[in-house]
């Protein structure tokens, strides 16, 4: 046989197998949310020079208080349903996949997707932003990853959420600037907590994490508490 061959033999096994398992590789560069105002480019990147961190502060600095508003009559579909390709303003809206698995092809690499289908992962390689931890996960294991949504959807409620139109909540719950995939157990301890309960584990993403925080919440001109605008402030000293 010769060289050239073998080479293209080889080139068309490798076709065959890329065809067969529906595998994207693709490099997640994580981005500094300072840079990533949409919410449509990958990860979540540290703050970690003294510029940003005074620009960061000072986009938190904008953020308005107030009390913590009672939770009366909040229920998860208030915010449409769950990953629902419905919303009207923000990016990969009606492109005919679901907004988890839009989230999960920003950030993830070595993309796996069911046969057949350009929009359901069932496999992928992520690194958790909130813990560190590199997760090869499958979809035997869905909850392993969770989106996460930056501003919790029950703490928006409390915040004055309960008053938006159902649109604005819908666009709110859907919008890849307030979604981030991580580590499931860490978004579980989370729960509906502010910055001042709640900061993910891996101390160099705090400042990141409360600045999409901020972002999140100036977007929407949603007020946080004044125990979770000193704690933002606080890590990006």
């Amino acid at each position: 046989m010769s060289t050239k061959d073998a080479v293209a033999i080889l080139a068309g096994a490798v076709l065959v197998v890329s065809l067969l398992g529906n595998t994207k590789t693709q490099q997640a560069t994580a981005a500094s949310p300072l840079g990533n105002t949409a919410g449509t480019r990958p990860g979540l990147a540290p703050i970690t020079n003294a510029a940003d961190k005074a620009d960061a502060r000072a986009l938190i600095t904008r953020l308005t208080t107030k009390g913590r508003g009672p939770g009366t009559g909040y229920e998860r579909t208030k915010y449409g349903a769950n990953w629902a390709d419905t919303a009207a303003g923000v990016p990969y809206a009606h492109n005919g996949c679901r907004t988890r698995d839009d989230l999960l092809a920003r950030d993830g690499t070595d993309l796996t997707y069911r046969p057949g289908s350009h929009c359901e992962l069932i496999a992928l390689r992520l690194t958790d932003p909130y813990t560190g931890r590199t997760i090869n996960w499958h979809k035997d294991k869905a909850d392993e990853i969770q989106v996460d949504h930056i501003v919790p959807l029950a703490y928006a409620w409390h915040m004055g959420a309960n008053h938006w139109p159902m649109t604005k909540r819908i666009d709110f719950a859907n919008d890849p600037l307030e979604l981030l995939p991580v580590d499931g157990a860490a978004n579980e301890q989370k729960d509906a907590s502010g910055p001042a309960s709640w900061l993910p584990p891996q101390h160099t993403i705090r400042c990141a994490y409360v600045t999409r925080f901020a972002q999140v919440a100036l977007k929407y001109d949603l007020p946080v508490t004044k125990a979770d605008k000193a704690t933002m402030l606080a890590q990006c000293r």
